[in-house]
């Protein structure tokens, strides 16, 4: 194979097809891309449920949307179609099964990804063995043939000054007003050995109120969650928090509104879920209990941490655990005081 190096790509098809945080995660590999092929255009294969958080995004040229609900047929008419636009280079950062499909079918001269298997050899033409690290930073380096390297490039959301002022306006009409001090939670994860226990997110709230009665919480949820905040909400109210101390937006807000809302928090606490990655991408601090989750999804920056106990079983990556223990030996109390450190050295900063 030629040296990569010296390519000069008209068309660059990078496929990362899901989930929505790991292509969110994916944005730095267009960035780095883009400054070192200014004149290519630079497309995304990924489902449409994934695309609303990369709307804007100035090194994206164009959004191919694969609808998993579509038969074979449309589908198969969906991948010809896509390889018509004639790519120079494909990157897979994935290799599910319909990355694997796009990647053999677009016929691209350079089909670039990792070693997984063996169709890996028989679909992929180079081979790059990716680095351990920070999701953005794994995904960057199956660039290194082409001179990318990773300098802490973090996912990036591009909103629009439009989308700000509605979510300030969303805001006010859940209650903010100047002087208040807004943390953003989120309580929710379809994974219970990733969810730490709402009552303790409960605990925490109460715990922050009462050392700073100016602080008020934004209750992040997506589609089917409105049960989940609604016992969330009846914790708090029980340990004596005041409804107006909790926003719940209604009706539910789409996700680039909910990012729009999170750029105002001074602080995100929550599971190790998407609005971790939306935080990292708004440049909002974070606090996560990340439970199972390994150690890649968090960005390197003292203003993003984690409340992870020395467990020699950590990290397990389970999706099930009769006895989570990584989730159960962190506190309120040892979030408050995580919490607390994290805001005063943002205000210090």
């Amino acid at each position: 194979m030629f040296d990569l190096s010296t390519l000069n790509p008209g068309r660059i098809l990078v496929c990362q097809q899901r989930q929505i945080g790991d292509v969110l995660l994916s944005t730095p590999v267009f960035e780095l891309l883009k400054k070192r092929f200014p004149e290519a255009e630079l497309h995304l294969f990924t489902e449409k449920k994934c695309e609303p958080l990369l709307r804007h995004n100035p090194f994206i040229d164009r959004f191919h949307l694969i609808d998993r609900k579509d038969g074979f047929f449309r589908q198969l008419a969906f991948y010809r179609n896509v390889a018509s636009c004639g790519f120079d280079v494909v990157i897979d950062l994935q290799q599910l099964p319909r990355c694997r499909m796009m990647s053999l079918m677009s016929r691209a001269p350079v089909r670039l990804s990792f070693p997984a298997s063996v169709l890996s050899g028989l679909i992929y033409n180079r081979l790059v063995t990716p680095k351990d690290g920070y999701a953005s930073e794994t995904k960057v380096s199956l660039l290194e043939p082409f001179g990318i390297r990773w300098h802490k490039e973090g996912p990036r959301i591009f909103l629009t000054a439009e989308e700000e002022e509605k979510a300030r306006a969303v805001l006010e009409g859940c209650g903010l007003r100047p002087g208040d001090r807004l943390i953003a939670i989120d309580s929710t994860h379809r994974r219970a050995s990733k969810r730490w226990p709402a009552e303790r997110f409960a605990r925490l709230m109460a715990l922050l109120k009462k050392e700073d009665p100016s602080f008020r919480f934004l209750l992040f949820r997506g589609p089917g969650e409105d049960a989940d905040i609604a016992t969330l909400r009846a914790l708090c109210l029980e340990l004596g928090m005041k409804p107006e101390d909790l926003f719940v937006p209604s009706p539910l807000p789409d996700i680039r509104l909910s990012a729009a809302c999170l750029k105002n928090a001074e602080l995100l606490i929550g599971n190790c879920s998407s609005p971790r990655h939306m935080a990292a991408a708004l440049g909002v601090p974070s606090l996560v209990i990340p439970g199972a989750s390994g150690t890649a999804w968090k960005f390197p920056s003292p203003l993003h941490r984690e409340l992870r106990p020395e467990l020699s079983c950590q990290p397990c990556s389970k999706t099930e655990c009769a006895d989570p223990q990584c989730l159960l030996r962190v506190s309120p109390e040892d979030a408050l005081k995580a919490a607390l450190d994290l805001l005063q050295e943002c205000r210090r900063a």
